[in-house]
C-alpha cells in the first residue's frame, strides 16, 4: 500500500519572488500571492506545513480596484472602546498606505491561525519599484 506524501519543515526548499502589482487588480493579485505564500504552486503541498515561499509586491501604490470600490469600499476596525468603530474610504487609505491595503488584502488569504502568521512573515510589499532583496536573487512571477 501506497503512503501519501507529507513534506516536512526542513525539506522545504524556498524561493524568493516579485510581483509586479502595476495595473493589477487587487483582488487578483492577492489570490496570486497568497497562493505563493501557502505554496500551493509546488507539488509537495502539505497543508499543516508552512511550504510555500518569499514573496515581493512592488509597485503597490499602482494596483487598481475595479468598479467603484476606491469609492464605496470601506477599511473598518474598531479601537476596542465603546463607540470606537472607525472607518476609512478605500481611496484614502490607497493615497496615504498602499502597502497595508495590499498587505490586509494578500493575508485575509490565508489562514488565521500560527501557520497563517508563519506565511504573513514572508511577505514584503513596497510602494514603488525598488526594493531592497536583490540578494536574495527574487525571480519574477507573472500575475
Amino acid at each position: 500500500m501506497q503512503r501519501t506524501y507529507m513534506a516536512r519543515p526542513g525539506e522545504v526548499e524556498k524561493k524568493w519572488y516579485v510581483l509586479d502589482a502595476k495595473g493589477k487588480s487587487l483582488g487578483r493579485l492577492a489570490v496570486e500571492a497568497a497562493r505563493l505564500l501557502r505554496g500551493k504552486h509546488k507539488p509537495q503541498f502539505t497543508p499543516h506545513v508552512d511550504t510555500g515561499d518569499h514573496v515581493i509586491v512592488i509597485n503597490a501604490d499602482k494596483v487598481i480596484l475595479t468598479g467603484n470600490k476606491l469609492q464605496k469600499k470601506l477599511y473598518v476596525r474598531h479601537t476596542g472602546y465603546p463607540g470606537g468603530l472607525k472607518t476609512t474610504k478605500y481611496a484614502t487609505l490607497m493615497q496615504e498606505k498602499p502597502e497595508f491595503a495590499v498587505r490586509k488584502a494578500i493575508i485575509g488569504m490565508l489562514p488565521h491561525n500560527r501557520l497563517g502568521s508563519a506565511m504573513a512573515k514572508k511577505l514584503k510589499v513596497y510602494r514603488g519599484p525598488e526594493h531592497p532583496h536583490q540578494a536574495q536573487k527574487p525571480e519574477a512571477w507573472p500575475v
